[in-house]
């Protein structure tokens, strides 16, 4: 037991110290960067970088699971298509559940939306589930938009029928189009697994305060 605390101490101490590292990325790399002939699967992770492209808003994705405060919700996903034929995926916010599953959020976008236009953003990985039963793929026969649970980009290419650069745009906030945007580096804080390393090593000693306390007697 006590091998047993210790390790999961370590690996949330690990754990802090990934997110600070994320954390320190999303902080440096905030200057946009001109990307529209740039290999973006290159650039950093969190790179704020500005393309110039068209929306194709008659095919969208809607992520589920995806939370906000607590709230369920979808994150959106549509297709941009950069002057060059390139296709990025453009998560363009989160909005609220409607309580019913055969209900979906409206996304219509306005009709000048698929003109030509520069947008910002970060550029970021699909989000993970930790398990397996949590993902579902897009169906590729169903109506649009689909709805999907953490796919990966293979999926979400053979949905569209087209090929996708593997990584998505994070739009910022102060472009049009879009819903409910406030980016951080993915998961809790390194604050939090810090705290949580902190009470595995504390079981840990409670364990070794126990053990010599029951186990240690006087001899008479």
């Amino acid at each position: 037991m006590l091998t047993l605390f210790v390790s999961l101490g370590r690996w949330q101490w690990s754990r802090a110290s990934e997110k600070e590292v994320a954390q320190r990325q999303f902080e440096e790399r905030g200057a946009a960067l001109d990307a529209d002939s740039r290999d973006l699967a290159s650039l950093g992770r969190f790179q704020r970088v500005r393309l110039t492209g068209r929306f194709e808003p008659d095919r969208q994705f809607l992520l589920d699971n995806r939370s906000h405060a607590g709230k369920p919700g979808y994150e959106v996903l549509t297709p941009f298509l950069l002057d060059d034929g390139r296709r990025v995926l453009v998560n363009r916010g989160w909005i609220a559940f409607t309580g019913y599953r055969d209900r979906l959020p409206d996304l219509s976008m306005p009709a000048n939306s698929s003109e030509a236009i520069a947008i910002t953003g970060r550029l970021a990985e699909l989000p993970q589930s930790g398990l397996a039963s949590g993902r579902a793929s897009p169906d590729v026969v169903s109506a649009w938009p689909k709805v999907t649970s953490f796919p990966t980009f293979d999926e979400l290419a053979r949905a569209l029928d087209a090929r996708l650069e593997s990584r998505v745009l994070l739009l910022d906030a102060q472009n049009r189009d879009g819903y409910l945007r406030d980016w951080q580096p993915p998961g809790v804080p390194a604050s939090r697994h810090l705290s949580y390393a902190v009470q595995w090593w504390g079981f840990g000693v409670l364990l070794l305060v126990l053990y010599f306390a029951l186990n240690l007697r006087k001899v008479p």
